[in-house]
């Protein structure tokens, strides 16, 4: 009876139970389980279609199919020796033109294939049920897309590019023609992971990929038209040529990363993480890429420089070919090209040759002997000068006496040029050249230093 009191009063206790589980497992365990109901699915379609082959009247599709590519390697092989003989006789066409028929000779076989399963299709369909023909369509819209995609991602000259975009393509095409698609996505957007509140996952990301890819390839083609023709308006200046299309240009990629970020669903308000990273970045290294930068708006505002302008730079001299972000680029008279950095051109102390307007003045020095004509002397070396090419004549070249030497009288002729870019030594070279001639025709002589040894006798 005790043990019975016992028992009746001792308090219920709760009955033992599984382990809770917390919300991100069951998240995860949901995941898991999406997934393999998907890989299941793929599993049957793929495990139906490989029992469907093993019926005849599609193995029967399969050997026509075989067959038709025979033919059209066949075909190809004896199309191609005359195609190529064609295109030879062909060679004053446009580049684009001839580039589209390498194109299509590279592709032939391929090309046959398509022209002759697709009657092959057309005909079985009138002729049988359809579904006796249906693998034979699969073929044919397949062998079609390959071959569009092939021929329209030409149209991008980067090879990586071509490439990539060729095989996501081929693969987004087989898809949407074996009808799985649906399975295709819900499996790629299972694949993901969460960073903070933004869930990232494979279809997000080949999303992203697809449209930002689109996007600047626009905003690459918009900003090259709008370029073209800011460079054909001859009313902007060429420096604010430059600064237009480099604001253009950061505008239009700014945009498209703005509208493919949010196309696929990326909250912008993340980026602000990222932007206090550029900032501390900016702040640690970065410095003289900022600087550049800067430096180079404030020579495309200021207008100190622009293309084609003459500058010399410490031991540096030639033309302006391009302004960048980063750097300018001048190129010398003797082909090389240099890359200065944008902040070298605001610091530093620059000659522009052709900053306010394209006319150079040159010195060149002479000397002639004490017994020549100093008024003869001047009035033919300016009329030497005017006779060289590049040296102008509504600026008169003039000439001075500047010194009597210990064996000359000292000259010097100057004259102007307005084309700098045509080089400085070359044109001295020749205004020297030509006094030579003066001075050899009117017997005006060139002293040079002369020493005199006497040997004395010392009487022994």
């Amino acid at each position: 009876m005790e043990n019975e009191t016992t028992l009746a009063t001792r308090p219920n206790l709760p009955e033992a139970s599984a382990p809770a589980t917390s919300a991100p497992e069951q998240a995860s365990g949901a995941v898991v389980n999406e997934a393999q109901e998907i890989a299941l699915s793929l599993a049957d379609k793929a495990q139906g279609f490989l029992e469907g082959l093993l019926r005849p009247w599609n193995a029967y599709q399969i050997v026509i199919a075989l067959v038709l590519f025979i033919v059209a390697h066949l075909l190809a092989k004896l199309l191609r020796p005359r195609y190529r003989e064609w295109m030879r006789s062909r060679e004053n066409w446009p580049k684009w033109r001839l580039r589209f028929m390498l194109l299509v000779e590279r592709r032939l076989r391929l090309i046959c294939f398509v022209l002759l399963i697709f009657p092959t299709v057309w005909l079985m369909r009138e002729l049988t049920w359809p579904s006796r023909s249906y693998l034979l369509g699969v073929i044919a819209n397949l062998a079609l897309a390959w071959l569009v995609i092939a021929i329209v991602t030409r149209l991008i000259n980067n090879g990586f590019l071509r490439s990539l975009v060729r095989y996501a393509g081929w693969a987004w095409a087989t898809l949407v023609i074996l009808g799985i698609t649906e399975e295709a996505i819900s499996l790629m957007d299972t694949a993901a992971i969460e960073l903070g509140t933004l869930r990232l996952s494979i279809w997000m990301l080949v999303q992203a990929v697809f449209t930002l890819g689109l996007l600047f390839f626009l905003a690459r083609s918009v900003s090259k038209a709008t370029a073209s023709g800011v460079r054909r308006n001859e009313d902007i200046s060429p420096s604010m040529q430059v600064l237009v299309i480099k604001f253009a240009q950061v505008g239009l990629y700014g945009l498209a990363l703005f509208v493919g970020l949010r196309a696929t669903g990326v909250d912008l308000t993340g980026l602000a993480v990222l932007s206090g990273a550029i900032g501390v970045g900016l702040g640690f290294g970065l410095q003289k890429v900022v600087s550049n930068l800067v430096s180079g708006v404030i020579i495309l505002l200021d207008k100190s420089i622009k293309p084609g302008d003459v500058i010399s730079l410490g031991e540096t001299f030639g033309w302006i070919n391009t302004l960048g972000a980063r750097y300018t680029s001048v190129v010398t008279r003797d082909g090389r090209e240099y890359l200065i950095p944008n902040e070298d051109l605001i610091t530093g102390q620059v000659v522009n040759w052709s900053h306010s307007d394209d006319f150079v003045r040159l010195d060149i020095y002479f000397g002639t002997a004490y017994g020549d004509d100093p008024h003869k002397v001047r009035a033919l070396a300016i009329e030497a000068a005017r006779g060289v090419d590049r040296v102008l004549s509504h600026k008169a070249p003039v000439c001075h006496i500047v010194g009597f030497g210990d064996n000359s009288v000292d000259y010097i002729l100057r004259f102007w040029i307005k084309d700098p870019t045509g080089g400085l030594t070359n044109i001295r070279g020749n205004v020297y050249l030509a006094l030579w001639d003066k001075f050899q025709e009117n017997n005006i002589s060139i002293p040079f230093p002369q020493r005199e040894v006497r040997m004395l006798d010392d009487g022994s």
